[in-house]
């Protein structure tokens, strides 16, 4: 790939790891639950989150390291770290925020939640009816689905799939005695965990399934003494070890790769504080977990179960206001979408104004008799997603339907393989991704048969095609009909579908064919006009930064006297305000009720201000193998309306968390200043 000419001879120290990046993401995510300013149930959600970030945080990023220091490498990353002194500071700092997440449910969220007669009972605090409750509950839906398993000399320990909650046992027989035998039953997860007994008193009551399985355990075990018992879960590797380039059949490979996912090298090993040594030792042994990975859980283990209490209804006055996204005033009365974007440029900043207009759009084109063809990205999208709909009937219209469907879209592969499926069957060309690389931009593509000729309309954005995350993620969307840009998305198309190269465009920039050295000769152009006395400023919104080169280029900026601002939510491996290096740089994260999921790049430019959108971070990933694109923003009322936008970020003194350069992160001082929020101020705006 491009890389820029001028060497650069920065210390390690100058960089933040990207793992110990990730983690310092997750304490502020864990903030938000610990912050009493939000309502309790959005409190609940927040841990909800935290749980699940650290399972794919282990299931990815410590699984890598941990594959690094089993091949017995000793190099040091970028921040000077080696494989196994990473493990070793990733263990350490994962077992704190453990603590910290089980803290805020026991002695937070529990008692609120209690206050609010919502109550997460153990079975010695209930009720005689409610035990019988449990007890027939157990007798009629949970004991027919359970299935325990014996380890002995014709039975070998079993294959645990990943993330499954499990119940351990030592058992011994009533007439004989001989050692401890070894079982272990799966709860189901085909059966809610999260229980509701009978109300009383006016107080909502619930139970996990996992204890009323083992208040019940011994008419699974009849004839034998249960000596100890608890609950265990694991956590395997799922790394898709995909040879894309030695696969006769990419989609096959990918399913192949998906089924051993489940059974990969177990990272980590929790158990319920208290569990027996003896249980937790042979479990240790048998599951050859290492003990950096074994986690003692002062709680229930896998607290994702709280999303459903969030979501309880009935209990408004616990959750953020309802969201209700405005219709973008452009779309407000007129029904023809081509009409519209043929007249004016739109933007739409989800989730603030409705995702309407896409689903709209694409339905508009499948039953349009003049649309001629209709060719779309697809990465993440929803489980009922109108806009896969829309396609397979826009195909059964005889529309030329043309669908990229991402199957290694990382968790998603699955569904994507599903939708891609679908879409085929309805007539649709599907391209199944590329061999590798990852297709992570977002287009839509309408080519239509107009008086005038043929026409291109377009719909560019910067998240993902999915009306369920569109309501919860903040993203930016563009509607044009600007020849310059449906020409250069024609051109992507064709090389993504077929085998032409891609030449030179007229407005967007791609990887990774050149973006990378786009976004390096930007910088370096701030850093020029510094140099010559001119004033230079860079605001750059995104999730992640983490590539070296474009750090080291900021730092040289930086030093030459731009003013840089950044914006990163998730992990920022550049250190701020470092003298002689970057101390005009600033970074905040917005962590707040919506994930900022944009990606905004503006560069003062010596007056002639460049502003891009895109679906890209700072990332190799990003820059080298997917393939992403940035786009201009030209009019100036839509440049203006963002740049109104990030002022409104760099405004924020509630949400906001400051990059030290330590690698912390600190709360603005609201010392002297006004308190601004600046989801609450685009919620109130619609900007």
């Amino acid at each position: 790939m491009p890389k820029s000419t001028k060497k650069k001879n920065i210390d390690n120290n100058l960089f933040i790891n990207r793992e110990l990046g990730s983690l310092e993401f997750n304490k502020r995510v864990l903030e938000e639950a610990y912050d009493p300013s939000n309502p309790l149930l959005e409190r609940a959600r927040f841990v909800s989150i935290v749980s699940a970030n650290l399972d794919e945080f282990t299931m990815v990023r410590v699984a890598a390291v941990w594959d690094q220091v089993l091949a017995d490498l000793g190099e040091t990353d970028e921040a000077g770290f080696t494989p196994r002194q990473l493990l070793e500071e990733l263990s350490q700092r994962m077992h704190a925020m453990m603590d910290d997440l089980y803290s805020c449910f026991e002695r937070s969220l529990k008692p609120a939640l209690k206050r609010e007669n919502l109550i997460m009972a153990r079975l010695k605090k209930l009720s005689p009816k409610q035990r019988e409750f449990t007890k027939n509950l157990f007798l009629k839906t949970i004991y027919p689905v359970l299935t325990p398993m014996v380890v002995d000399k014709s039975r070998p320990f079993p294959l645990l799939s990943n993330r499954s909650l499990n119940i351990g046992l030592l058992l011994e027989d009533e007439m004989q005695s001989k050692e401890p035998v070894f079982a272990t039953v799966q709860v189901p997860a085909v059966l809610d965990r999260l229980v509701e007994l009978k109300a009383e008193d006016g107080k909502r009551t619930f139970m996990l399934l996992e204890e009323i399985i083992k208040e019940q355990m011994e008419q699974l075990f009849t004839g034998h003494r249960i000596i100890t018992m608890g609950c265990y879960r694991i956590t395997r590797n799922a790394g898709l070890g995909v040879d894309e380039e030695g696969a006769e059949d990419l989609l096959e490979a990918i399913q192949q790769s998906l089924k051993m996912r489940k059974w990969g090298e177990v990272i980590r090993l929790e158990v319920e504080q208290g569990m027996d040594e003896r249980l937790l030792g042979l479990l240790a042994e048998e599951l050859e977990v290492p003990e950096t990975g074994i986690f003692k859980i002062r709680g229930p283990i896998d607290l994702t179960f709280l999303n459903r209490l969030s979501n309880l209804p009935g209990y408004n006055h616990l959750r953020f206001p309802i969201l209700r996204p405005q219709m973008p005033p452009a779309f407000d009365k007129e029904e023809d979408c081509f009409k519209l974007i043929a007249d004016k440029n739109i933007l739409v900043h989800h989730p603030y104004q409705s995702f309407d207009p896409v689903v709209n759009l694409v339905n508009q084109a499948s039953q349009d008799p003049d649309t001629l063809a209709i060719k779309q990205i697809l990465y993440r999208v929803s489980g009922n997603s109108p806009i896969v709909e829309a396609l397979a009937r826009a195909a059964e219209n005889g529309k030329q339907v043309t669908v990229l469907v991402e199957i290694k879209a990382r968790f998603d592969e699955e569904q994507n393989i599903n939708w891609a499926k679908q879409l085929e069957k309805a007539g649709c060309h599907v391209i199944y991704g590329l061999v590798g690389l990852k297709t992570h931009t977002k287009i839509l593509l309408i080519v239509r048969r107009e008086e005038t000729g043929i026409k291109r309309y377009l719909h560019l954005s910067t998240g993902n095609y999915n009306d369920v995350t569109a309501r919860a993620y903040e993203d930016l969307g563009f509607f044009t009909s600007d020849p310059y840009l449906g020409s250069d998305a024609s051109a992507l198309f064709n090389m993504l579908s077929g085998l032409s190269n891609l030449g030179p465009l007229y407005k967007i920039h791609v990887a990774p064919h050149g973006l990378r050295l786009k976004f390096i000769q930007l910088i370096q152009n701030e850093a020029k006009n510094a140099q010559a006395g001119k004033k230079a400023h860079i605001i750059a919104k995104m999730n992640s930064l983490i590539d070296r080169e474009l750090i080291e280029e900021l730092y040289i900026a930086s030093q030459a006297g731009v003013k840089i601002e950044l914006i990163v939510r998730g992990i920022c491996c550049l250190r701020p305000g470092i003298k002689g290096v970057s101390e005009n740089i600033r970074v905040r994260s917005i962590v707040g009720r919506f994930l900022e999921h944009s990606r905004i790049y503006y560069f003062y430019n010596d007056g002639e201000e460049t502003l891009y959108l895109s679906s890209a971070d700072w990332m190799p990933r990003n820059l080298d193998r997917r393939v992403e694109i940035i786009f201009p923003i030209e009019e100036n009322s839509l440049r203006l309306r963002i740049l109104d936008l990030l002022q409104a970020y760099l405004k924020d003194t509630v949400k906001a968390r400051l990059l030290l350069p330590d690698g912390n992160y600190v709360r603005v001082n609201r010392r002297g200043k006004t308190l601004f929020n600046a989801q609450e101020y685009l919620l109130s705006t619609g900007l």
